[in-house]
């Protein structure tokens, strides 16, 4: 979670231009605060892990956009006599990563990582996804667990903007999901068709994994997941400490929505389709 910075991103009409994919410089560490929870003990956190602020939510689930469900020509097996189709192969990272190596803004102005570092990641677009790149703290909010809770995380909030389908809050333990910002004159999803549930890919080192939309953050800052997320991506999942300063990829897919919204071997399935269809530049 971020603390949410006052500062107001300014709109810039360079940001229209198409450019190269810009690198995300790792964010400096503020120096750390001193902050208390009734019965916790006192310890120094890192600014960095709030994040988030004061969450939007629950919110209510637009209506439904399932995605397209796969042709059976589509190539989703093997062809007889066990001869692969390119289409079977799961998507790599190498492949995502070239697919959104130029960025056409959609984005009115930039974000920050963190609260305090130079607002430089624009939201990028192509006609079937968003995405940007950026660090990853970690989402550790909604259902209260083993790892995420009021002791392991100092900012910790018992709420999702979204909730699985029996209202409950999403339990970011267990559903990999991305954090997206509030909407603002910088950026609103929802004029992109993101929403939550909307499905997301996530690409670190040579790793690529599937994920939805389940949260809501403050409107000038970018680049959280859940805990499950971050794990899934081997990256540290601490809520308190961990996460990764740079080189989290981000696409969330347009118009799309995984119902229920905890279905993971859904998002999975069909983010791997999605992927294929996106790196195909279909």
């Amino acid at each position: 979670m971020r603390v949410q910075s006052l500062t107001l991103v300014a709109a810039s009409a360079a940001l229209l231009a198409p450019s190269t994919f810009p690198d995300a410089p790792p964010a400096p560490l503020p120096d750390p605060a001193r902050i208390l929870l009734p019965g916790a003990p006192d310890r120094a956190v890192p600014l960095r892990a709030d994040r988030s602020g004061v969450r939007v939510g629950p919110l209510p689930h637009g209506p439904a956009a399932p995605t397209s469900p796969a042709r059976p020509d589509s190539g989703t097996g093997a062809r007889a006599g066990g001869e692969r189709t390119e289409g079977d192969r799961p998507v790599r990272a190498a492949e995502l990563l070239a697919r959104v190596r130029d960025c056409e803004p959609v984005s009115r102005g930039r974000y920050r990582s963190d609260a305090g570092a130079p607002a430089d990641i624009p939201v990028c677009g192509t006609r079937d996804a968003v995405y940007w790149k950026a660090d990853l703290d970690v989402d550790c909010d909604g259902r209260p667990g083993d790892r995420c809770n009021g002791r392991t995380d100092p900012h910790f909030t018992p709420a999702t903007a979204y909730t699985e389908s029996d209202g409950r809050p999403l339990d970011a333990e267990r559903l990999p999901y991305v954090v997206v910002p509030g909407p603002s004159d910088t950026w609103d999803p929802g004029e992109d068709d993101i929403r939550g549930g909307s499905l997301a890919a996530l690409v670190h080192g040579d790793r690529v994994r599937y994920a939805v939309v389940g949260d809501v953050g403050p409107t000038d800052l970018i680049g959280e997941a859940s805990y499950a997320a971050a794990r899934s991506l081997g990256i540290p999942a601490d809520p308190a400490g961990g996460g990764v300063a740079s080189d989290v990829t981000y696409i969330v897919f347009k118009d799309t929505e995984v119902r229920p919204i905890e279905d993971t071997a859904a998002a999975g399935k069909a983010g791997e389709r999605l992927a294929r269809k996106f790196v195909d530049g279909g």
